[in-house]
């Protein structure tokens, strides 16, 4: 089979598209013939060997296909279903070995290249708001980089739950992007502080939680924007990690809580990851959540999928296409070439970030 492998950490040009052996499913795996694979920040972390993974290996943590073989013991799935999966490496390939307990089997109208853009920051969307804080009607929420990959999931699936949402992002073309997918009030944070005017529109009482995947530019200020009692959701760190702090910061503030969930920790079972997908779908099919893709490279091209990610050029998923009798969608009709290229700013980092491996 054709494949991506990393022989040796490094830039985008350690992404060599290369013959590798097919791999056979053990027990309770299945190999899937993959159609389309996501490509997420973690990804250059694997490859520059921030996170640890045995070389030569396979990078990619999310994909959609067709289930070509199953190893013993598989039930859940047979040879022809359509799946998908996430927070499993080695996608960036033509076939992949998975979990039979990470596979959710595609509705009929869930697409091949939808599936493989919403697995990973769609369940982090889902699980930072209907677990780690649960959002009620009439709950108030600041969300960092609000028109960026994970911020349009996040902005939507907060609104579905009633919330009231207060996003930043830096230029007027993403506040209206953000605003089009459902955020009430942007501020643009290169033009006022954030933490000032997020106390103008709560009359001063401070948001109910911050959902920031942003991490070292924002995080201590973010606490200023809570209500006593209110939760810090440090989820990414696009901007570089969080100093360490004294926790007694957080009684001076307001007796406030911080967490720093992953989505490896609450994707942990296969009845979470059936809990998860099934809403993100209906959602979907109803119209209720938007999948926004930007660009999609074939298998061969993924240093310059690599380059665009972090030449901060993103407007939307990336994804990786490894059929040979695939075909491109219009470009026209998959990026708007009208938004504008963040070069400084955090909305051009999907800032969901797993826990290492």
């Amino acid at each position: 089979m054709k494949a991506i492998r990393i022989h040796q950490p490094g830039g985008p040009d350690v992404l060599t598209y290369e013959d590798a052996p097919l791999p056979e499913p053990g027990p309770a795996e299945v190999r899937v013939r993959l159609h389309a694979s996501g490509v997420n920040f973690i990804d250059t972390y694997h490859r520059r060997g921030l996170y640890k993974a045995e070389m030569p290996f396979i990078p990619g943590m999310e994909g959609s296909g067709v289930v070509d073989a199953v190893g013993e013991g598989v039930v859940y799935v047979t040879p022809g279903d359509r799946v998908a999966y996430a927070m499993q490496i080695g996608s960036y390939a033509e076939y992949a070995i998975v979990p039979a307990w990470r596979l959710v089997k595609l509705p009929d109208e869930i697409d091949f290249d939808t599936a493989a853009a919403i697995m990973l920051q769609g369940m982090t969307a889902h699980y930072l708001t209907r677990s780690t804080y649960p959002l009620q009607a009439g709950d108030t929420v600041l969300i960092h980089a609000a028109a960026g990959g994970m911020g349009l999931p996040l902005v939507q699936m907060a609104k579905l739950s009633g919330a009231r949402v207060i996003g930043t992002t830096s230029t007027a073309e993403k506040a209206d992007l953000a605003l089009e997918y459902g955020a009430d009030h942007i501020i643009r944070y290169t033009e006022e502080d954030f933490v000032e005017t997020t106390l103008e529109l709560t009359n001063g009482q401070g948001v109910h939680v911050v959902y920031d995947g942003v991490g070292r530019d924002t995080f201590l200020k973010g606490l200023d924007c809570l209500r006593p009692r209110g939760y810090m959701v440090l989820y990414g760190q696009s901007s570089g990690p969080v100093d360490s702090i004294d926790p007694q910061i957080l009684n001076q503030k307001g007796s406030l809580f911080l967490t720093r969930p992953s989505l490896g920790h609450y994707s942990a079972s296969d009845a979470e990851i059936q809990g998860r997908t099934s809403d993100i779908f209906s959602w979907i099919e109803s119209g209720a959540l938007r999948v926004r893709i930007d660009r999609i490279f074939p298998l061969s091209e993924a240093r310059e999928a690599h380059r665009y990610l972090e030449g901060r050029k993103t407007k939307g998923k990336l994804l990786l296409f490894t059929e040979e009798s695939y075909e491109l969608p219009n470009p026209a009709e998959t990026i708007n070439t009208q938004d504008p290229v963040d070069e400084i700013g955090w909305e051009s980092f999907p800032a969901s970030d797993p826990p290492p491996y």
